[in-house]
């Protein structure tokens, strides 16, 4: 098991009852939302928005992290537009990602380090590298 000495800082724990058409919700309380396969007029958000929402939180905060190691200031109106696809092809489903990151005012060059270390760094990164297809841009 990859990283067993690892120490835990925080462990999310969600109740999840009716999969795609039903509701998830966190044991503190703090998340409980209405799920809606993606597409329908049912009430709801869906798996890959809360994927591009969880992800889009954490690589930004890998981008603090990143640019303070740099002495590099984050400018205060960056800003991140995440998309998950879901995807058939064959009858098989898979996702992809497009995370498309707006920091106005920095360097290009320096912006571009700030992004490739946080997706370096970023859990979610980490996690999906290898096993989903993503695109990283630099839009400023």
């Amino acid at each position: 098991m990859k990283n067993s000495l690892a120490k835990v800082l925080y462990t999310a724990e969600v109740h999840t009852t009716g999969g795609r058409n039903g509701r998830a919700r966190s044991s503190d309380g703090r998340l409980d939302v209405q799920l809606a396969s993606p597409g329908s007029a049912a009430d709801g958000t869906n798996p890959e928005q809360l994927l591009a929402a969880g992800w889009s939180a954490c690589f930004e905060g890998a981008m603090g992290l990143a640019a303070r190691r740099m002495g590099v200031p984050l400018p205060p109106d960056l800003t991140m537009n995440t998309h998950v696809d879901l995807c058939v092809a064959d009858q098989e489903y898979s996702i992809r990602a497009r995370l498309n990151v707006s920091l106005p005012g920095l360097d290009r060059e320096i912006a571009q380090s700030v992004v490739d270390a946080a997706h370096q760094t970023c859990p979610y990164s980490k996690a999906m590298k290898g096993n989903i297809d993503v695109t990283i841009h630099l839009v400023q």
